[in-house]
C-alpha cells in the first residue's frame, strides 16, 4: 500500500493521486494547498480552448450559453454570461438544515480545487486560485446539510462555497462566523466576478459526498481497528476460546478482511495465558466466535469504498466536460453521484454491523456467565453494576438499524423531469456520519465493560492488552459500587478519540489489492 502523506502543504494536479490518508490531517487542522505546475498549464489550455469555442460557435453550448437543468433550450446572449453564471450560483445556494462541521468544508475546498486542475472544466486560473487562497487562508464557507439529491452533484452545498468566493454568503474564519466579504478584506483578498461556465464548473461536482465518504472512511478505519482490540479485551475478560483465530481456519475461506482480522487477534493475544488455559466450555457465541468473520466483512466493506473514493477525488465531476487535444465539449452526467451513494450505504451498514456484534458481546458479559458476576459488579442486588450501560449500546443500536435503511435506492424526478433520476448520495452520506458516531459509542459501552470484567479472573492476559487496560483504567478505574456511570461512558469515548494510531497501523489491511 501506498505510503501515507502528511504534510503542511498538499500538492495537488493531474499529476497528483490523491488519498484518503493525504486528507486525513486537514479533517483536524488547517493545511496548505499548492497547484502543481501541470495544474497550471492544464486550467490555462482548458480556459483559451473554452473561450475560443465561445468565440466561434454558431450552436447553443449546454451551461455556457443557455439555461439550466430543464431551462437547457433557452439561449443566453454573450453579453448575459456573467450574470448567467451569478444568477446560477445565487438560485442555487438554498440549503437548509444544520450546518456541516468546518472541517468537512475544508476537505470539500480542496476536493474541488482538485476536480477543476484538470483542466477540463474551463475555469479560469484567478477563479481556481481564489479556491486555493480560501484552503490557504482557512475561510470555510458556511454549508448546510441538506439540499443535495446527489444527482447533478452537490449542487446546493457547492453554491454556498460559490457563494462565499464572490464576497456573499457567510464563512468561518479563526472560530467566528463572519460575512465572506468581511473574511475576505480580513485576508486582503477581492470577491471575484464568474466567467462564463465558471459557476456551472464550481457547483456541478460530488465534493460534500466526497468529503463525508474521505471523513467516513478515516474513522471507520480508526473503529475497525479499535474493534479488533476492544473485542480481543472482551475475549479474554470471557475467557473466550483461542481456536477461531487460528490461520488455517481462515486460509479454507480467505476473504481478505477474514484472515487479517484472525491474524491481527492473534497478534493482540500473543503471550496471554489467559487465551491458553484449560477451558470447561467447548464452544463460545458467536458475537466472540466469529469475530474474524463479522469484523473482516466489514474490513472488506471498507475497502469497497475507498476504492470507490480513490477513483471519484482524482476523476472530472462537472458538466460539460472540455476536452481541448480532441477539440470536444460534451454534456454527459460524470456529475451523478451514484457511485459514491451504493459505497456510503454500504459503509453504514457494514459499520452499523460492528456495533451489533459489539453490543453483542456486552450482553455477555453482563449475563453472569464464566464466573463473572451479574452485570460484572461485585455486589449485584445492591448494586445494579453496568445493567443500564447495555440498554445504552442497545438503543443505538437499534437506532443505526433506522439509519441503515439505503438513500440510495430512493429518487425523486426534479427540474421539470430533466434530472429523472437521482442518487440522493448526500443524505447518504450524512447519515453514514451518524452510525459511525452511534458505533463509536457502542464501543466505548463495550469498553467499559470489557475493562470492569477483566479483573475478576487473575491469569494473566497479554503484554500487549495488559498495557492496554492498564493505560484505559487510569482514566476509567474499577467500579467496586455503583457511581454516576454516563461519566465513565463519556471518558471512555473521549479515550478512544484521543488514542493515537499510527497511520500504517490505521491504514493496514486496506491496499486496493489485498
Amino acid at each position: 500500500m501506498r505510503k501515507p502523506i502528511f504534510m503542511s502543504i498538499l500538492n495537488l494536479g493531474p499529476n497528483i493521486a490523491l488519498h484518503p490518508q493525504d486528507l486525513a490531517p486537514a479533517l483536524q487542522k488547517p493545511v496548505r494547498v499548492n497547484l502543481s505546475n501541470e495544474a497550471l498549464e492544464a486550467v490555462v489550455k482548458g480556459r483559451n480552448f473554452l473561450e475560443n469555442a465561445i468565440e466561434k460557435s454558431i450552436y447553443p453550448i449546454y451551461g455556457i450559453n443557455t439555461g439550466f437543468g430543464s431551462l437547457c433550450n433557452v439561449e443566453v446572449g454573450k453579453s448575459e454570461l456573467a450574470q448567467l453564471q451569478e444568477n446560477l450560483v445565487t438560485s442555487h445556494a438554498c440549503g437548509m438544515g444544520e450546518e456541516i462541521e468546518p472541517e468537512l468544508v475544508r476537505i470539500m475546498l480542496i476536493l474541488k480545487i482538485q476536480s477543476l486542475a484538470y483542466g477540463h472544466s474551463g475555469i479560469r486560473l484567478e477563479t481556481i486560485q481564489q479556491l486555493v487562497h480560501f484552503v490557504n487562508h482557512d475561510i470555510l464557507p458556511v454549508v448546510y446539510e441538506s439540499g443535495s439529491l446527489g444527482a447533478s452533484g452537490d449542487l446546493a452545498p457547492l453554491a454556498h462555497i460559490s457563494l462565499a468566493l464572490m464576497g456573499k454568503g457567510d464563512v468561518w474564519y479563526k472560530g467566528k462566523r463572519i460575512k465572506a466579504e468581511i473574511a475576505l478584506q480580513k485576508c486582503g483578498l477581492s470577491p471575484i466576478g464568474l466567467a462564463a461556465k465558471e459557476g456551472l464548473a464550481l457547483l456541478n461536482g460530488t465534493q460534500f459526498m466526497s468529503a463525508y465518504l474521505t471523513a467516513g472512511a478515516v474513522l471507520a478505519a480508526r473503529l475497525l481497528y479499535q474493534s479488533d482490540l476492544i473485542a480481543a479485551l472482551s475475549l479474554e475478560a470471557f475467557d473466550g476460546r483461542p481456536e477461531p483465530f487460528t490461520e488455517a481456519v481462515h486460509r479454507v475461506r480467505p476473504h481478505a478482511g477474514q484472515l487479517f482480522t484472525a491474524a491481527r487477534i492473534r497478534q493482540m493475544l500473543e503471550g496471554s495465558s489467559r487465551i491458553s488455559q484449560p477451558k470447561k466450555h467447548v464452544q463460545d457465541p458467536y458475537s466472540f466466535r466469529c469475530i474474524p468473520q463479522v469484523h473482516g466483512a466489514s474490513k472488506d466493506t471498507l475497502r469497497f469504498a475507498l476504492q470507490t473514493l480513490i477513483v471519484e477525488i482524482n476523476a472530472v465531476t462537472d458538466n460539460p466536460t472540455l476536452f481541448p487535444d480532441e477539440d470536444m465539449i460534451i454534456s454527459a452526467g460524470n456529475f451523478h453521484g451514484q457511485p459514491l451513494a451504493l459505497a456510503l450505504d454500504y459503509l453504514s451498514i457494514a459499520m452499523a454491523e460492528i456495533g451489533n456484534i459489539s453490543e453483542r458481546r456486552t450482553f455477555l458479559l453482563n449475563s453472569g456467565q464464566r464466573n463473572l458476576p451479574a452485570f460484572l459488579t461485585p455486589s449485584p442486588g445492591l448494586n445494579s453494576g453496568m445493567m443500564i450501560a447495555q440498554y445504552t449500546a442497545a438503543s443505538l443500536v437499534s437506532k443505526n438499524k433506522q439509519l441503515c435503511t439505503p438513500a440510495s435506492v430512493d429518487s425523486i424526478v426534479s427540474s421539470n423531469g430533466q434530472e429523472d433520476h437521482v442518487s440522493m448520495g448526500a443524505n447518504a452520506a450524512v447519515k453514514m456520519l451518524d452510525v459511525l458516531d452511534n458505533v463509536e459509542a457502542v464501543l466505548a459501552v463495550e469498553l467499559v465493560n470489557a475493562a470492569q470484567a477483566m479483573p475478576f479472573s487473575k491469569v494473566q492476559t497479554s503484554p500487549f492488552l495488559s498495557d492496554f487496560y492498564r493505560e484505559f483504567s487510569q482514566h476509567v478505574p474499577f467500579m467496586e459500587k455503583d457511581g454516576i456511570l454516563y461519566e465513565r461512558l463519556h471518558t471512555a469515548q473521549s479515550f478512544l478519540r484521543s488514542m493515537t494510531i499510527s497511520p500504517e497501523l490505521l491504514w493496514e489491511g486496506f491496499s486496493e489489492n489485498p
